[in-house]
């Protein structure tokens, strides 16, 4: 759920463990208080129904952000013109103002202004909506301009085919800037009267904890210490003794201890883990510091992409395919006709492999090795001069065409354009055993081409790959997935594996 739901599911209470209000600052479970007032004014139909929603992505700040928009987009014509809006029928204006808060909405929502956002040391949100309005607002007016010449092309002259007056647009930018981030604000402050402030579990030696409890003990009214450890054993069972929403490590030295298993089994509570960063950690180019109490802190995550993220991955995927497909189709008919010639049938090979979340699928591949390749049934690593593939075929693999039928793993949701290589399930089982935080690769769908192809060879290590495949998700966006593939290219012709 989101961190600016005004009311929070039922579920999500039970799951957390954290409650709606703060228990007393105290080492014993405290009994769960009773339902808020806000949550009292629901009944238990309309509770299903916000907890099915928010399951399905959807806000109640949605509505808010939508109703400031529009009250900007049509008070501002208003004031302007009154009753009367000059050249452009009054339909035409409806349109454009409900296609630009559409558009408004949709920038927002990819660029995870509606995600759960911690409590704990939250970023400024003005800074953030500003970015994602004037990124709406750029969309706005090439969409205009592409309507507008569009009309033009197909005989109708007009000036503008989505009529949004400069003033208007200008006024909208500013004001929804603002009034998206007061939302913001109102819904943070909300949170905050309903479940209380946050409750702190330091991790550190005494005098770091001391130091910690004087800085947060400044903030009383933000965040509230409710117990300190100095070691990471059983701070699971901590956690869920004190009723701790958030838990701090003080020093890096913890983290061997908590990454990944206590890491991931806080994350799936809603447990937040953030890790204080010192004069040592600045040198690792760390970025979106937060502040709580005057400390510098780092969100640390193991579920990384979040859903909003990932559906726009998904949604640039789609468009790549289809911008592509009048060179990419060609290659492929051409190259499924070569392996027919020299290799014979089958042309495509299928084999098992872990996709997201751990589920398996059948990766297509063409046939570049001889039938019965792996006759004794046990899974076979390939060698850079493997003897088990077809001479007429090296080519293929050292310009890695012989990946191309992926794409049909791509339209089927299975893989990405861009992601971590699909390994095969005896392999990843084995790394999964042998490198900590492997499964963190499966986060997302795995790709065609990935950060590790390009910076790594088929046989770097598996170690070094995982890096490769983390940086990726922790740093994704779509102007990373344009270099990966324009350094692709650059492979493919290389032939560098």
């Amino acid at each position: 759920m989101s961190d600016h739901d005004l009311v929070p599911g039922p579920a999500e209470e039970r799951s957390s463990g954290v409650p709606a209000t703060p228990a007393p600052d105290s080492v014993s479970p405290t009994p769960a208080p009773p339902e808020s007032p806000a949550r009292a004014r629901l009944t238990t139909e309309q509770q299903r129904l916000l907890t099915k929603l928010n399951e399905h992505g959807f806000r109640l700040i949605m509505m808010a952000d939508a109703l400031v928009l529009l009250a900007i987009a049509f008070g501002t014509q208003f004031a302007i013109h009154g009753w009367a809006w000059p050249t452009y029928p009054k339909p035409l204006y409806v349109v454009s103002f409900l296609l630009i808060t559409a558009l408004y909405l949709a920038t927002f929502y990819f660029g995870g202004l509606y995600e759960r956002e911690p409590r704990l040391g939250p970023p400024p949100a003005l800074p953030r909506v500003t970015r994602h309005v004037l990124a709406a607002t750029g969309l706005f007016a090439i969409l205009e301009f592409g309507a507008t010449s569009g009309a033009q092309q197909l005989g109708y002259f007009t000036e503008r085919a989505l009529p949004m007056p400069l003033t208007n647009l200008v006024v909208l930018f500013v004001l929804g800037a603002v009034a998206v981030a007061g939302n913001r604000k109102l819904a943070n402050w909300l949170r905050l009267n309903r479940e209380g402030p946050p409750r702190i579990l330091l991790v550190g030696a005494p005098d770091e904890v001391n130091v910690a409890r004087s800085h947060i003990g400044e903030e009383q009214n933000r965040a509230r210490v409710v117990g300190a450890a100095t070691s990471a054993d059983d701070l699971v069972a901590k956690v869920a003794e004190l009723l701790a929403s958030e838990v701090v490590l003080l020093s890096s030295r913890w983290l061997d201890d908590v990454y990944p298993t206590v890491i991931s089994t806080l994350e799936d509570r809603h447990v937040n883990v953030l890790l204080r960063v010192t004069g040592k950690e600045t040198m690792f180019g760390l970025e979106r510091v937060r502040q709580v109490g005057g400390m510098p802190f780092v969100l640390l995550r193991l579920h990384t992409l979040p859903r909003s993220r990932a559906h726009f991955k998904r949604f640039t995927d789609l468009i790549a395919l289809l911008v592509s497909a009048p060179i990419v189709v060609p290659i492929v008919t051409f190259t499924a006709l070569y392996v027919l010639l020299v290799a014979g049938r089958p042309v495509l090979y299928r084999q098992e492999r872990v996709g997201a979340a751990g589920r398996r699928f059948d990766m297509i591949k063409f046939r570049t090795m001889y039938p019965d390749a792996e006759e004794d049934g046990r899974p076979q690593l390939a060698t850079r001069d493997d003897p088990r593939i077809i001479p007429a075929c090296r080519w293929l693999r050292s310009t890695r065409l012989d990946e191309l039928p992926q794409i049909w793993n791509v339209v089927r949701g299975e893989m990405s354009l861009i992601g971590p290589r699909p390994e095969r399930v005896e392999f990843a089982e084995t790394y999964e055993q042998l490198i900590p935080g492997y499964e963190s690769r499966h986060e997302i769908p795995p790709g065609i081409t990935g950060l590790a192809q390009i910076h790594g060879r088929y046989h770097t290590d598996p170690e070094y790959k995982l890096g490769y495949d983390l940086q990726y998700v922790v740093n994704w966006s779509p102007v990373l997935d344009l270099e990966i593939l324009a350094r692709t290219v650059w492979v493919v012709l290389t032939r560098r594996v």
